[in-house]
């Protein structure tokens, strides 16, 4: 398959092959590693490592003290697909917080990949409550529980028109629908990670400081998407300025609080054409859902070209090699600036001299670490146990079960022995 594209001399055109077009996507970000790169000295050896390299390893770089490192947990469109997990931005600073910007369907996963200790990944702030920006809440909860985490999961979200559209009565119908998953794992893990704090805001409240604690300051705006409700971030610290739209059309609020911003990402949706032509959408869906709803790509470029960010960051678009370049474009009419088209995994670290763009390479066969604190076994006091029906149907094989049992405790100097909530296994 060939692409034509116009970017050939005055006059001329140049035809490339469908892999060109895709690395001509990225050319804001090929263009930054190149830049990165060449501004260190670089090392050859036929038997020693590259000393530059253009590609992140989760668990193998420190983050300096006054960087800030943001990676892409989720970049793509309300549906789910494989390459493109829904909204989830990972924000690194070098003061060792951690902060998660939505949640959005599959981003789970990609945190995951990560490496880093579910202790860790302790901040959530929702931007609102559409399914492709909360959809793997759960799995981050949950499986964070399983996962290690020993901390109570701090949240923070915005109000809504009524009460049942805030993050608060989200939150808490959340835990009750998750009751049984709850209650099955009492007394059978530790279930410390369970709690959660939730920390419900106005979300008319224009620059309010929503967080503040070890010199990071995190204020939310109000966003114009769907219905009331919706909020966007920004994010101060070490005289860097991090800002994140979640879903917003433009607006008066976000254009005065991100001016001059370090890092700003906000959303640029597919475009009406794109919304038509793959997504199958009626005309009129695409035009209002396209414009009104979302922020389209020329609407983004306008956006930034207002703002003017040290990098610009579009999400929020399926990211491929025939769509990229058509959101390249659309961007270009109205902005000529520093522009990171996203895709999951790409890796920016920020300071105040660079800000270097890669991608990250992760292993698809990632445990969870351990907790950065002692982690205590349940107590089987805690369990609900089943009731005499399901009991008769157990099969328990003793000799097998003592076999387990004394293998493990041979092997960790253990002497623990078969039992279940009613004792003793014989």
């Amino acid at each position: 398959m060939e692409t034509l594209l116009n970017n050939g001399p005055p006059g001329g055109r140049k035809l490339v092959s469908s892999v060109m077009a895709c690395l001509l996507a990225f050319t804001p970000f090929v263009a930054t590693g190149v830049a990165a790169q060449a501004s260190e000295q670089m090392e050859l050896s036929p038997v020693k490592a590259l000393s530059v390299r253009d590609t992140y390893y989760p668990g193998t770089e420190d983050i300096r003290p006054d960087e800030m490192r943001v990676i892409a947990c989720g970049t793509g469109m309300p549906n789910a697909r494989p390459k493109q997990a829904a909204a989830c931005f990972l924000v690194e600073l070098g003061n060792g917080d951690k902060f998660i910007f939505d949640i959005g369907s599959g981003s789970a996963e990609r945190l995951s990949g990560l490496a880093i200790p579910y202790d860790y990944l302790d901040k959530l702030f929702i931007g609102h409550l559409h399914s492709d920006h909360v959809g793997d809440f759960d799995a981050l909860w949950i499986g964070g529980v399983i996962g290690n985490r020993q901390r109570p999961l701090r949240v923070w979200g915005p109000s809504g028109a009524e009460e049942k559209y805030g993050t608060r009565w989200f939150l808490e119908n959340i835990a009750e629908a998750y009751a049984w998953d709850y209650g099955s794992r009492q007394g059978n893990v530790n279930t410390v990670g369970f709690e959660m704090e939730i920390h419900e805001f106005d979300y008319k409240g224009v620059g309010q400081v929503v967080f503040d604690e070890n010199d990071v300051v995190i204020k939310s705006y109000p966003a114009i998407h769907a219905i009331d409700g919706p909020v966007s971030y920004t994010l101060e610290w070490n005289d860097l300025l991090f800002a994140f739209s979640s879903d917003t059309a433009p607006n008066k609020w976000w254009i005065e609080a991100t001016k001059g911003a370090d890092f700003s990402i906000h959303e640029s949706f597919s475009s009406p054409t794109t919304l038509i032509e793959k997504q199958k959408w009626p005309v009129a869906d695409a035009l209002n859902v396209g414009t009104q709803v979302h922020t389209s790509p020329s609407q983004f470029g306008k956006v930034m070209d207002e703002t003017r960010p040290r990098m610009a960051v579009a999400y929020h678009f399926f990211n491929d090699f025939d769509t990229a370049p058509l959101v390249e474009r659309e961007i270009r009419k109205t902005y000529d600036g520093p522009l990171s088209l996203s895709v999951d995994y790409m890796v920016w670290n920020i300071t105040k001299e660079e800000i270097r763009t890669r991608m990250a390479v992760i292993s698809h066969e990632v445990w969870p670490l351990p907790s950065v604190t002692e982690k205590l076994p349940a107590d089987p006091a805690d369990r609900i146990g089943f009731s005499d029906f399901i009991i008769s149907g157990a099969e328990k094989f003793p000799e097998v079960l003592r076999e387990i049992y004394a293998d493990i405790n041979e092997t960790y100097g253990t002497d623990f022995k078969p039992e279940d909530h009613h004792g003793p296994i014989d």
